[in-house]
């Protein structure tokens, strides 16, 4: 046993953190129930309206807190202690998705109170995900910080595998308010990881004010560094085209005809090409040509996302979404290390707020978009071009930043 978890640490040196390893532990319990909600609400609000737009909207439902809530949650987490916010920012996600299994079980729950009900979990994410990011840095060794990164997506990603099966499997059987309560549950999990951390949770040099200035001082950041501000809109453009997400319980009724459950696989499928890809990314060298492999594996997601809607078979779908989540994977844990590397410790929560604006935005814009469209030309048109303007975006981005094309890892980094 201590020699394969010695194994394990030296493959994964972040896991030798015993705070990284609860929190990461309690997480994928925890995220695996929040994608059982999120594929849920998606095919609850399409079996209630059969409408593409209304599933675009429910992006705009999860966008508009973030937009609002995001700088000032990123200010709480340089100037409070980052634990606390996510005992407080979990417990209201918990308290929504009880509120979700409840009102289903007693056949209350309306579209409309999806709507409010998603905007309230939203907001809570745009304190959450600050907070979270910018406490990562802290439970690990600083050159031990792409494997915590590559970890965190792998746990996402293990989470994204088990949790839309599930869901479909309880969804054909009538059983979306289990799906909903299973998710409050899960939050439990992480709620006791938070709790038995011993590392503290404030930011090194942390400023004491959520104010004006602390929001400036934190754009302003973002705006001195080229790289940061190239990779943030390198993600934000991909995914507004390439967000399919919202589209695919159309795909899995009128156009694979593959029910609920082939519904569960196809939400699955980006996950597990996610999960291989973190798992490579954590166990081969490091890329040191790391906006070059950023340019690549955005351009390579955008084809894959062009493949998934021209195909009309749903093995070669299932294919073409594995390829977008492993594409995406690159990309994400690159730019990550990127970003945290180069920005300090006080300023990790605004910079991180900064990212997450685009970050989260852009998919979530993306499925309106990708709704709106899908209702004037239909689905797998409105994935087709999505893919098209992935390629176009990504191409014009990477040719007016050479900067980004040209950035390598600092040597003795990993």
């Amino acid at each position: 046993m201590s020699t394969s978890l010695g194994i394990l640490h030296g493959r994964f040196p972040a896991l030798r953190s015993r705070d990284f390893r609860l929190l990461w532990l309690g997480q994928i319990v925890s995220q695996s129930g929040s994608q059982m909600q999120f594929w849920a609400i998606n095919w609850h609000i399409y079996a209630l309206t059969h409408s593409a737009l209304a599933l675009g909207l429910i992006g705009l439902a999860r966008v508009g807190p973030i937009l609002l809530f995001s700088m000032i949650g990123g200010a709480l987490a340089d100037a409070a202690d980052r634990r606390r916010v996510l005992l407080v920012t979990q417990s209201v996600m918990m308290l929504v998705a009880a509120a979700l299994g409840l009102l289903t079980r007693f056949h209350l729950l309306s579209a409309g109170l999806i709507y409010g009900l998603t905007m309230v979990g939203a907001a809570a994410i745009a304190f959450d995900s600050p907070a979270r990011q910018s406490l990562t840095p802290n439970l690990v060794a600083r050159e031990h910080l792409t494997s915590a990164l590559s970890l965190n997506q792998i746990g996402m990603q293990t989470a994204k595998i088990c949790g839309p099966p599930i869901a479909g499997t309880l969804i054909a059987n009538g059983g979306l308010a289990r799906t909903y309560c299973f998710n409050a549950l899960s939050f439990l999990a992480v709620l006791a990881a938070l709790l038995l951390l011993r590392t503290g949770g404030r930011a090194l040099g942390s400023q004491s004010r959520v104010d004006l200035d602390s929001l400036r001082e934190g754009l302003a950041f973002v705006r001195r560094e080229p790289i940061l501000l190239h990779t943030i809109a390198l993600d934000f453009f991909a995914t507004f085209f390439s967000s399919a997400n919202a589209l695919l319980p159309m795909f899995a009724t009128d156009v694979l005809r593959v029910g609920a459950k082939g519904y569960g696989w196809l939400a699955a499928a980006p996950a597990v090409g996610s999960l291989l890809a973190g798992g490579s990314i954590s166990l081969l060298p490091a890329v040191r040509r790391q906006g070059q492999a950023v340019i690549a594996a955005v351009l390579l997601y955008g084809l894959a996302t062009l493949g998934f809607g021209l195909s009309r078979w749903f093995p070669l779908s299932l294919l073409m979404l594995a390829g977008t989540g492993a594409a995406d994977t690159v990309s994400t844990v690159l730019r990550q290390t990127i970003r945290q590397l180069r920005t300090p410790d006080r300023l990790r929560g605004r910079m991180t707020a900064v990212g997450m604006i685009f970050f989260m935005g852009g998919p979530q814009l993306g499925e309106l978009e990708a709704g709106v469209v899908a209702r004037w030309v239909g689905a797998p048109w409105s994935v087709i071009t999505g893919g098209l303007g992935c390629l176009v975006a990504s191409a014009l981005i990477a040719w007016r930043a050479p900067g980004l094309r040209h950035y390598e890892a600092a040597p003795g980094s990993e």
